[in-house]
């Protein structure tokens, strides 16, 4: 019996792809497998595709996009992370990430897209009203995203939704730049504050809507309109018995958090009459749940809904309006099943005409007047328009296999001796499943003589070592690698944590090459639920490429999630202190590049998310800094360079974001600690291109 374990650790090529994927046995690769192994073309269509450079490409204006229109995202990550402005693609921006790239185009093709499905479907089933939609802002209250929505909007009469008071301020202020006639929809708990800003909206002739969660705000309305003078809008919003079975579906039904029932809706209708208001209640409300999987249920449910309106209408309500709420769903996974909450079995076109289809149903049966019909579809609307970019910086197998630590017989325990020998001759005999067992009896007894004090920590490793060399040899070992990424799941994907809720996420280049990996992603936090590790199509692992420190791209390995434009940035948290990420928008464009970036935001530094929790950096770097002073002086170090040292260090880390930072030539630091703040197109910021915030840290970097 030989004293060092005569095992062959020459590395065994696994196959890590299913039998299932298709031509993933090809000798060849291109970019066109990629598509099918990652689903580009099922979830993305029509604003995702691959390219023939391997890049994923965005297509703008959807399936109206002229081939030359196509945008390259990958040029776009290079455009505005690149810290030189040396001509080519770098505008010296220096952004770091994780970045956020939003495609305004994409938005105006979702918005304009859901109104052709509803104009398209009352044209053809001879419906004698409108389509009138509205905006959820809590699906992502960004400024400029607001903005957009009412501009493109406006021709249509889009208008917006708002719950909580912030909300209604911000809607009330876009709206004004908007069509009059849209409907400014106010939903959520209220109080009379709540209830005085939406009676203002109307005094400012925006079309505001007060829709009744709780019947006691009912009380609320009426003496406040009273006070004010102001003539309300009045909707209500009914609990149906129509639910589904999703996670989302917990949110409808009877025992939904929000909604009136039949004996609440008929005792508001009541005191209406009584106050002489009855004429004020003009809009009916409901929701059934968020990403509703089939039109089968849609159709019950706007059913239901409108047989209450018919009787809204009996009862002397002046009702005009039928707001169907949320629940258009997204393509998440691109199976199309509509099985799960990741899927829907339904188009826009297919969902617009099962509304319009119902709701002039019943009303034709109650010989009704059409109402004009709402919407609440924000998930729909902003999912597409917003790619999360982020980087993997380093990857490593879930168990090492090391080649620089021997096992040597000397030192062990009889019984761990027998061990070895058991395994040696399952090994000689090629039999794997004895392999395993003694595998695990010998690293047994060896971690329970560790804590005995009786073997070594290299005696462990050795055992360690030669355990590992015996499982791969045999092709039992885990082929998942572990790539980490620069990124915080909490911050970024918080859905992921707290609902499971699974995006599609996929390399954003070398899709012309085949990915020889499969991974899972680890992020930055310290936090074991930090990590990725269900995808797409049921899947427990990410095929992906090898990273390669001198390969393309400069070495650098960029991942891309999509359809997160809704509620991720709103829901992210600060964990670990890691902040927001940079943030770009950018335009199509006829230019030599095929776009432009109207806008850039570095994202959130140090400095910021330490304010966000009540410090004062600017306090904190005084503080170091002093301590530092005190320190040289009394290490008599050369004063004057020990200083500007520290206040360079002290005020890089202040001003830079908490990410780690790939770029690390003084070249792109300066760069990037320049560009801190926003960069407009069309317009100069004050200050050098710098948010008041960066001035004091920045002019420390500039003074050292």
């Amino acid at each position: 019996m030989p004293a060092l374990a005569c095992v062959d650790t020459t590395p065994i090529v696994v196959d890590t792809f299913s039998s299932n994927d298709c031509g993933i046995y090809s000798q060849f690769w291109s970019p066109s497998l990629s598509a099918s192994l990652y689903r580009i073309d099922a979830w993305g269509a029509p604003y995702f595709t691959t390219n023939t450079s391997g890049n994923i490409s965005v297509r703008p204006h959807g399936s109206y996009t002229l081939p030359n229109q196509d945008i390259d995202l990958l040029n776009v990550v290079k455009h505005v992370t690149d810290p030189k402005s040396t001509g080519g693609l770098g505008l010296g921006l220096g952004l770091g990430l994780p970045l956020i790239v939003r495609f305004p185009d994409v938005l105006k093709n979702r918005l304009e897209s859901l109104q052709s499905s509803f104009d398209f479907a009352i044209q053809t089933q001879g419906y004698d009203s409108h389509y009138q939609g509205v905006y959820p802002v809590k699906c992502n209250q960004d400024r400029y995203i607001i903005e957009d929505i009412v501009e493109f909007g406006s021709s249509f009469r889009f208008g917006l939704e708002a719950g909580s008071k912030p909300e209604i301020l911000l809607a009330m202020s876009c709206l004004c730049k908007g069509n009059l006639e849209a409907f400014l929809v106010c939903n959520g708990f209220k109080d009379a504050e709540y209830v005085s800003l939406a009676l203002l909206g109307r005094k400012l002739e925006l079309n505001t809507v007060i829709v009744l969660e709780q019947e006691d705000e009912l009380d609320l309305v009426v003496d406040l309109s009273k006070k004010m003078n102001i003539k309300p809008v009045i909707g209500l919003r009914a609990k149906l018995r129509t639910k589904h079975s999703g996670h989302f579906g917990s949110t409808s039904g009877e025992k939904g958090k929000f909604g009136l029932t039949t004996v609440q809706i008929v005792r508001v209708v009541k005191k209406l009459r009584e106050k002489g208001m009855l004429d004020c209640l003009q809009l009916l409300h409901f929701h059934i749940g968020s990403q509703i999987p089939s039109t089968a249920l849609l159709s019950d449910g706007v059913a239901e809904a409108a047989q209450l309106y018919c009787e809204l209408v009996r009862l002397g309500a002046c009702m005009g309006v039928i707001d169907i709420g949320g629940g258009l769903g997204i393509d998440y996974d691109g199976s199309k099943s509509g099985e799960s909450d990741l899927s829907v079995a339904y188009s826009l076109e297919e969902y617009a005409a099962a509304v319009v289809a119902s709701v002039r149903f019943v009303c034709d049966q109650k010989s009704v007047k059409h109402p004009v019909i709402c919407s609440e579809s924000g998930r729909a609307i902003v999912s597409h328009h917003s790619v999360l970019i982020f980087e993997a910086v380093s990857a490593g197998k879930q168990h090492e296999t090391p080649t620089d630590i021997q096992f040597l017989l000397e030192g062990y325990s009889e019984e761990a001796r027998g061990d070895y020998e058991n395994l040696y001759g399952a090994a000689m005999r090629g039999d794997r499943d004895s392999c395993l067992i003694y595998v695990d009896q010998l690293k047994q007894r060896c971690v329970e003589g560790f804590k005995e004090g009786s073997l070594s920590i290299e005696q462990l490793a050795g055992v360690d070592g030669l355990c590992e060399s015996v499982i791969k040899a045999i092709g039992a070992s885990d082929p998942v690698l572990t790539y980490n990424v620069n990124l915080s799941v909490f911050t970024s994907i918080p859905d992921f944590w707290g609902i499971d809720q699974l995006f599609p996420i996929v390399p954003i280049h070398r899709l012309d090459q085949r990915p020889m990996a499969r991974g899972i992603l680890s992020d930055l936090t310290c936090d074991s639920d930090g990590k990725i590790n269900k995808f797409i199509g049921g899947e427990s692992s990410l095929p992906l490429h090898e990273l390669d420190t001198n390969g393309c791209s400069n070495g650098r390995y960029y991942l891309g999630m999509f359809l997160g434009g809704a509620y991720e940035e709103a829901l992210g948290g600060v964990h670990n202190l890691f902040g927001g990420p940079s943030v770009v928008r950018v335009l199509q464009s006829d230019g030599p590049h095929g776009f432009e970036v109207t806008r850039a935001v570095m994202g959130q530094s140090s400095a910021d998310v330490l304010r966000a929790m009540q410090h004062e950096p600017e306090l904190m770097f005084q503080t170091l800094q002093h301590r530092a002073e005190e320190l040289s002086k009394a290490q008599r170090n050369n004063k004057v360079s020990a200083e500007k040292l520290a206040a360079s260090c002290l005020a890089r880390s202040f001003n830079n974001m908490p990410y780690l930072s790939m770029e690390t030539s003084t070249n792109a630091l300066t760069a990037a600690i320049n560009n801190l703040g926003v960069y407009y197109r069309d317009e100069a910021p004050c200050d050098g291109g710098k948010d008041e915030k960066w001035a004091y840290f920045g002019g420390v970097l500039k003074e050292t």
